[in-house]
């Protein structure tokens, strides 16, 4: 699809959010586009239903379809399997992410954090749907740095009931600091802070 498109899309399915993961997404991408979700099996969705817009809020709702032989299944924990809560919060920030790009942010995104996270359930493997519910409160473009930062309070049902809630939600999209030669040593094949100003 063209970039356009992408950004005029309001949901998108599983074949969708795998060409995003691979780059392949939009024919035409702005100089520096480099949005990327997981590949599976840390791809934490399976579509996006709806992706919205208000000045600068708006919202997001995304399902998971749960296998029962998840990898999480076979490793967390042996006779107790359960999905790591942590697996969850990964994927709100995946999802936050992925408004960046829609938005218009051009970079790579990084989560950046969270205020609160608040667990009342949990998934197991004969749980169908997980759903994740964002309110995007606010969504910015520093224009003098390239940074776009958005910001989400999130709910996450299993089969229609809340088991977490995640309040101030933080991931921002950063310029020049994807590592697109893995495995090679190059500039960005280091971590630490980040930092933009070796462009």
């Amino acid at each position: 699809m063209k970039y356009t498109e992408f950004m005029e899309k309001n949901s998108f399915d599983l074949v969708d959010l795998l060409a995003l993961a691979y780059g392949r997404i939009v024919d035409d991408p702005p100089q520096g586009f480099d949005a990327r979700l997981p590949t599976p099996p840390l791809l934490m969705m399976d579509r996006i239903l709806s992706v919205t817009k208000d000045k600068n809020k708006g919202s997001i709702v995304a399902e998971q379809d749960i296998r029962l032989d998840a990898w999480y299944f076979q490793c967390h924990m042996p006779g107790d399997p359960v999905q790591p809560g942590c697996l969850c919060v990964d994927a709100v920030w995946q999802l936050l992410g992925f408004y960046c790009a829609w938005r218009g942010a051009v970079g790579t995104g990084r989560a950046l954090g969270c205020g609160e996270v608040l667990f009342n359930g949990q998934i197991r493997p004969y749980n169908k749907i997980a759903r994740y519910e964002i309110a995007v409160k606010r969504y910015s473009h520093l224009k003098e740095s390239g940074v776009s930062i958005v910001i989400g309070d999130a709910d996450i049902f299993v089969d229609g009931e809340l088991i977490m809630v995640m309040k101030e939600a933080r991931t921002g999209v950063f310029k020049g600091i994807s590592y697109p030669d893995y495995p090679m040593r190059s500039l960005n094949s280091i971590g630490g802070m980040i930092r933009q100003d070796h462009e």
